[in-house]
């Protein structure tokens, strides 16, 4: 029994090593690739920036190398205003695009776990067919929309709700409709997937007990969704931040967003250290919240 135990632990560890593996290849690996060219200086060269390590040289090529970088990249971030001012717009945009996300989409979750089984499927569809379709597709599709003389416009002014068309375009409105748009999936599929397992018998017992609907809902229902609301949060939210193609086909070019900086800086500058920091950072600023969240989740569970 013994044995049979151990060959099966022993079977079971290239099993366990897949994720640990495809987090070092695609993850680690390409991380402290990107580290290290933030740590560079640009150079107009073949790759752009410099030092570059030559293994050829040996130890002493190896310490020229260590020697030469440096963290000027990440102080010229705090020193440029445009950078600060594309990271705060990307965090506000991010965080008002998912409370919108959140509000809209917990009814249409409700409602699709709520609704009776031979629906539940057909709602579920309706809610992913956007995905069928190519996501740059979909946003030159909103550019026709929120034209002066697109649909929009032309469905406000037959209704008489406007005398004139309206300016839609290069506009936050514009960024918040996309992105919204966009991303609603994201935050119906896990809140629909937290409600409909949710143990009805719970609710029946809150309204036998004379609790109104509004408190059973707020004493029941939203704390044991709350797993789908901190998923569709984090779903939603980390991606919004590095948002590249709304912002740039639907909004202005007064303010950027961080995606618009660094594709500027990557392509247009060619200024690869300078992008890099600029990705280093961004990574810092979305997996640090996480990290924190989960060492606070994994500590109430100790607890409970």
């Amino acid at each position: 029994m013994a044995g049979s135990r151990k060959r099966a632990s022993g079977a079971g560890w290239p099993v366990v090593l897949i994720p640990y593996a495809w987090l070092v290849l695609f993850f680690s690996i390409p991380f402290l690739i990107v580290l290290k060219i933030s740590l560079s200086a640009t150079a107009i060269a073949q790759p752009p920036y410099t030092p570059v390590f030559d293994p050829a040289a040996g130890l002493a090529g190896l310490k020229d190398f260590l020697a030469a970088l440096s963290f000027e990249n990440y102080a010229q971030l705090i020193a440029d205003n445009l950078y600060v001012s594309s990271y705060l717009r990307s965090l506000e945009i991010a965080a008002l695009s998912t409370v919108i996300l959140l509000v809209l989409g917990y009814p249409v979750a409700y409602g699709m776990a709520r609704a009776p089984r031979r629906w539940q499927g057909l709602l579920l569809v309706l809610v992913i067919l956007p995905f069928w379709t190519s996501f740059l597709i979909r946003i030159y599709a909103w550019i026709n929309i929120l034209q002066h003389d697109g649909l929009l416009n032309q469905v406000l002014v037959a209704l008489r709700v406007v005398d004139a068309p309206l300016t839609w375009l290069a506009t936050d409105t514009a960024i918040y409709i996309g992105i919204v748009y966009s991303y609603f999936p994201f935050m119906v599929l896990p809140l629909y997937a937290a409600l409909e397992k949710m143990d009805e018998s719970l609710l029946e017992a809150a309204a036998d007990l004379g609790c109104p609907r509004w408190k059973t809902f707020w004493l029941v229902t939203l704390p044991l969704s709350r797993a789908g609301i901190v998923a569709g949060v984090l779903l939603c939210f980390i991606p919004i931040v590095g948002e590249f193609v709304a912002p740039d086909l639907l909004g202005g070019s007064s303010r950027q967003m961080i995606g618009q900086t660094l594709w500027t800086e990557f392509f247009s500058n060619r200024d690869w250290p300078a992008a890099s920091s600029v990705a280093v950072v961004l990574l810092l600023l979305l997996v640090v919240p996480i990290v924190i969240y989960q060492h606070h989740q994994a500590r109430e569970l100790e607890r409970a």
